[in-house]
């Protein structure tokens, strides 16, 4: 009976054990796991190194799963660009400053003193800098760097044609005033509040503020691109502190309310332009794209999504973040559809 009893006891402060949530400490690595330890099949998750080398183009991966790595592969340590993941990451750190009041998302861009070469139309200076960020401002002005809906003219609606926030179209120019919008009420730079509070509270491993650089093309537009450079590691703590709803141990580093906003649809699935995230069924929040579909493994899962193969999904259903990396200085790309086969991968390596 006492033997029982004991048994039971332990079993009881091991679940209450586990059920803690594990952080990586400051500059440390993250502590590894065995898939099972979370039950995932061990052999299928091993199995996955082969797909990634027949299928993708993947420079750095790791799978993070109750605050351990129980998969890794490639080079997690290098810092290369994120591509529009920089959007997500910018999301995270208007949220300080909407709590604090610094920044108003209901102040236009109009009253901000937000304007671009050529001027904007008095119909796009209504749009609020709450439109920005869900990037339904209405505002079709060309952007300084290419890589949304404005590089294909005919997919754009003509300038001053729909009333701000009416209309989704995932767009730089939006982005990129926001960047703008950010900087000027905060009077930091988004790579100063980056370090302050995100990299310094999250104790990056690999973070260089002098990698990070402004790019775009300033005879097109004013509002530059805020391209951001960091590791397969670090980006896997970005998807865990949201993951843990902005909490890092004892810390809220993103407030609460605002991190529920974040991941909120905006846009539904049906309503995104371009098309092509409509079939992928990916609706938006606040700069993070929100999946929307039936399976039970991706209820509430959201992703930032970059370019060549840059993505953060958080899956919570499985207490799980994916951090993937193609480095675009080896001129690779992993296509989106690959890259969601994988995690069908892992999601059907999980013991039932």
């Amino acid at each position: 009976m006492k033997k029982a009893i004991l048994a039971l006891l332990t079993i009881l402060f091991a679940v209450s054990v586990s059920a803690k949530p594990i952080y990586p400490k400051a500059g440390e690595d993250w502590a590894m796991a065995k898939p099972s330890k979370y039950g995932f099949n061990d052999q299928k998750i091993k199995e996955l190194r082969k797909y990634i080398v027949d299928s993708l183009q993947t420079t750095g991966m790791m799978i993070i799963v109750g605050g351990e790595c129980i998969f890794k592969f490639g080079n997690i340590e290098n810092l290369s660009y994120i591509a529009s993941c920089r959007k997500s990451v910018l999301s995270m750190l208007y949220g300080k400053y909407v709590k604090n009041g610094t920044i108003d998302l209901n102040k236009t861009i109009g009253e901000v003193g937000i304007s671009d070469i050529g001027g904007l139309l008095p119909i796009e200076q209504k749009a609020k800098i709450l439109h920005l960020i869900q990037a339904r401002s209405g505002v079709y002005h060309q952007a300084s760097n290419s890589g949304s809906a404005l590089d294909h003219p005919e997919r754009v609606p003509e300038r001053g044609s729909k009333q701000p926030g009416s209309y989704f179209l995932y767009n730089n120019w939006d982005f990129n005033a926001a960047g703008t919008v950010f900087e000027k009420l905060t009077g930091k730079s988004i790579y100063t509040a980056m370090e302050e509070d995100l990299v310094t509270p999250l104790g990056f491993q690999d973070w260089d503020i002098s990698k990070q650089r402004y790019g775009g093309n300033k005879s097109k537009s004013v509002h530059p691109a805020y391209h951001i450079y960091i590791s397969t590691r670090d980006m896997a703590r970005l998807g865990y502190l949201m993951l843990r709803k902005g909490k890092w141990e004892d810390t809220q580093v993103i407030a609460k309310d605002w991190h529920r906003k974040m991941i909120s649809v905006s846009t539904p699935a049906e309503e995104v332009n371009p098309h092509r995230k409509r079939k992928s069924k990916f609706g938006y929040g606040y700069m993070w794209w929100l999946y929307q579909t039936d399976e039970p493994a991706f209820k509430g899962a959201y992703a930032a999504h970059g370019a060549m193969g840059q993505y953060i999904t958080v899956i919570p259903e499985l207490d799980m973040v994916v951090a993937h990396k193609t480095d675009s200085t080896y001129g690779r790309s992993t296509k989106s559809g690959r890259y969601q086969r994988l995690l069908r991968k892992i999601v059907a390596a999980k013991e039932q």
